[in-house]
């Protein structure tokens, strides 16, 4: 069985860091320095890196992102710490309700 290749997020943005806007760097030195990029850290990379974004450019994103079983259980329990619904949630991270729902079916 092949394992399913990944972009080296880390060197993407270390790149894109270095070329277009070194005056960020301290602002993703944290995220930077992990090992492994979750999909969560990636989207604060982005909102750090290039700030937010037109909506119609948030609404395109959202199509492409995956969330591997991680990503989706650290966006729960953040939902749990923070005593917020599957709507506030899903504004929080740019989802839709209706995945914020079938997620906590899934793994609750």
């Amino acid at each position: 069985m092949k394992k399913k290749s990944q972009p080296n997020y880390k060197r993407i943005y270390s790149d894109i860091l270095d070329q277009k806007f070194p005056h960020k760097k301290d602002a993703c030195e944290r995220l930077m320095k992990k090992k492994i990029l979750s999909a969560i850290d990636i989207m604060e990379l982005n909102k750090r890196i290039f700030g937010t974004k037109d909506q119609d450019i948030k609404k395109m994103n959202q199509k492409l992102r995956s969330y591997n079983p991680t990503d989706i259980v650290h966006i729960l329990d953040y939902q749990k710490n923070h005593n917020m619904n599957n709507l506030q949630v899903a504004e929080h991270f740019g989802l839709s309700k209706n995945t914020m729902t079938k997620w906590r079916r899934m793994f609750q």
